[in-house]
């Protein structure tokens, strides 16, 4: 249902428009005077405006000019009795969808108004449409047991609007399961916003959350909405909530009670509808036993658990995701897709632990397809392009003298040959080597490459 606002200070007109508005179907607010109007489109989603030019004490370019400010794809329509061209031409320029002159007509009007509202779809429309050109993070079905339970409880909860609690460490793919279950919801054309609440300073995540009133505190100034308001109808996704402070915390849940609040400096509460998942890589019960997070608070959130375990304890879903981001950076860089030798896969799958989990994983493929110059990923490209493995293969312990300082020169020289793009003279350069000593070298190194730049 749309929602409009009636601004007039003839309770007669108010009340003719309200009539001739609600018969239509449409949700109906009125104020008598520029503040009251302004106090409305602050608190309550708007979509159209009729506003009169000539208000008590703020007048209604001003007026029309604050609620541009607030949100500036409200359409608002100028109503006057005392029109004229030159008002009409300022008030378009100011960005007020058309000029109406009193005495009003109710065709006239409803017509407006269709036509009003239609921008403001088609408006919508188009912010939906760019911001579905922000890429999503890939998601790949897993096949193990694990993931296939977690993609049953994320049918299930998506159906309803209960709360969700995951828990995961690093890079197990938190934020994805939750844009999941928004996308999958009746919410999914409503906005979805995450909030990382380990990144923003406790003394600011209040402001961050709830928004603030212009003059709030030095630096405010002018107002501006919170995470929850700007989430008003979807889902808002609380990452990392356990490091949120306790003051924090308490605010959160009398939001989650009582599903509204109000801006830091603001007295008037904003009612809210929104879907909360929250999220965290802690043990969320030793933060509650040792009191570092509210325990009211965990009830709260945690109606619909979902535990999302780490990659090494999901072996089976290693070599799917290895196969998925092969394709989706082939595909991102318009370029065949690589294959990867069973040895260099049975390493992944079998002998590393991916302490980063998927985004370590997503990580080493994207940096494999870039440097692997083959079209084969061997297991020394993959063990060059992992710190922790580059030690314990080529130079780590239990190697001779000889074969661990053949191993760091053949390294070193390979990584300085891809940092020039296998640009043999600028590698000898780099290295301060003449370039025929560098083909002795690579040969001593057995480092082969093919069309090599000159």
């Amino acid at each position: 249902m749309s929602t409009l606002l009636v601004v007039d200070d003839e309770e007669k007109i108010i009340e003719t428009l309200t009539d001739v508005l609600e018969d239509e179907g449409y949700l109906v607010k009125t104020a008598s005077d520029g503040k009251e109007a302004i106090r409305i489109v602050e608190t309550n989603a708007i979509d159209v405006v009729l506003l009169d030019l000539w208000l008590p004490e703020m007048g209604g370019m001003d007026v029309l000019d604050r609620i541009k400010e607030i949100d500036s794809s409200i359409q608002i329509i100028i109503i006057s009795g005392h029109g004229s061209i030159d008002s009409a031409v300022r008030a378009t320029k100011k960005g007020a969808f058309d000029f109406l002159e009193k005495p009003l007509s109710s065709d006239r009007v409803l017509t407006v108004v269709r036509n009003a509202l239609e921008v403001k779809r088609l408006y919508d429309e188009n912010v939906k449409l760019r911001s579905s050109f922000v890429k999503p993070s890939p998601l790949v079905r897993g096949v193990s047991r694990q993931f296939r339970e977690i993609e049953h409880l994320v049918e299930r909860c998506a159906e309803s609007n209960a709360r969700v609690f995951i828990t995961g460490e690093n890079g197990t793919g938190k934020e994805i399961i939750a844009r999941w279950i928004h996308d999958k919801s009746e919410r999914r054309n409503k906005p979805f916003v995450a909030v990382n609440c380990a990144a923003i300073p406790q003394t600011l995540i209040e402001a961050e959350l709830f928004g603030y009133e212009k003059g709030a505190f030095t630096g405010a100034v002018r107002q501006k909405k919170g995470r929850f308001e700007i989430a008003n109808g979807g889902t808002i996704f609380l990452d990392e909530i356990a490091d949120m402070s306790l003051e924090a915390q308490a605010k959160v849940l009398r939001v989650l009670e009582e599903m509204q609040f109000e801006r830091v400096g603001g007295v008037e509460p904003i009612s809210i509808d929104v879907r909360v998942i929250a999220a965290t890589n802690k043990d969320i019960q030793r933060e509650i036993s040792e009191g570092r997070f509210r325990e009211d608070l965990y009830y709260r959130l945690n109606v619909v658990p979902i535990h999302i375990p780490p990659l090494r304890e999901r072996r089976e879903d290693i070599s799917p995701l290895i196969e998925f981001y092969l394709d989706y950076f082939a595909r991102e860089n318009n370029k065949a897709k690589k294959a990867i030798s069973e040895d260099a896969m049975n390493f992944l799958v079998y002998e590393y632990d991916w302490p980063g989990n998927i985004r370590e994983l997503k990580n080493l493929i994207e940096r494999l397809n870039i440097l692997s110059r083959d079209r084969v990923i061997t297991i020394d490209d993959v063990k060059m392009s992992i710190p922790s493995q580059l030690e314990k293969t080529y130079i780590g312990a239990g190697l001779k003298l000889k074969e661990a300082r053949y191993n760091f020169e053949r390294l070193y020289v390979t990584n300085a040959l891809r940092r020039n793009r296998y640009n043999i003279s600028k590698t000898a350069e780099e290295l301060g080597v003449e370039r025929s000593n560098l083909y002795k070298l690579m040969k001593r190194l057995n480092i082969k490459i093919e069309n090599e730049i000159e």
